[in-house]
């Protein structure tokens, strides 16, 4: 497959965290978004961060970090759009910074279970998770489109587009998220 770019989803307001930045949380020593960058590093091509707080604590990783184009935090969409529109790749694999678990193969398995379609997302068995998705560029313009009509919802849009979920039965746990001071902390005491 042609050349893949991670992209650590760092952007949001987080506020079922206090509005804390997420990404910059500690689990076990380090940031969050540092726990999903190494799971992914060795799976894609190179790997940039999206971000719209604490810019120059994300710098200092080394890795690019791409702010929404849009205002006001519109959601993973935005981020997703600006990253495609700032970073030259044919495939996109998008990950929550708060998914800290995710699977070693996760973007092997989404090529292999894409089928000529121009997104697919993670299934765990139980639920779908949207923002852990292989997105090819050529969805720039519908996005475009979907984002100024003021949709914002990232399921919508990847089906609207063809694209479908690929089902990891064998990992759901791999997708669990960080929403809460009481799941990191529930994260700290596990790991």
């Amino acid at each position: 497959m042609a050349k893949v770019t991670g992209v650590v989803l760092a952007g949001g307001r987080a506020t079922r965290m206090g509005g804390k930045d997420k990404g910059l949380l500690s689990l076990n020593g380090k940031p969050l978004w540092q726990h999903v960058a190494s799971r992914l590093l060795s799976q894609v091509d190179n790997l940039v961060i999206s971000a719209n707080r604490n810019i120059e604590q994300y710098q200092q990783s080394g890795f690019p970090v791409i702010t929404d184009t849009l205002a006001d935090f519109p959601g993973p969409l935005a981020g997703m759009l600006s990253v495609m529109q700032s970073v030259d790749s044919a495939w996109y694999v998008f990950c929550p910074c708060d998914t800290p678990n995710i699977p070693g193969d996760v973007v092997l398995r989404l090529q292999v279970g894409i089928n000529g379609a121009p997104a697919a997302w993670v299934n765990d068995s139980h639920r779908d998770h949207p923002t852990i998705a292989l997105i090819n560029r050529s969805v720039i313009p519908l996005l475009e489109a979907y984002l100024s009509s003021g949709e914002r919802r990232v399921m919508v849009f990847l089906r609207q587009i063809g694209g479908h979920a690929v089902v990891f039965n064998d990992s759901p746990h791999c997708f669990a998220n960080v929403n809460t001071p009481d799941e990191l902390a529930h994260w700290q005491e596990k790991q």
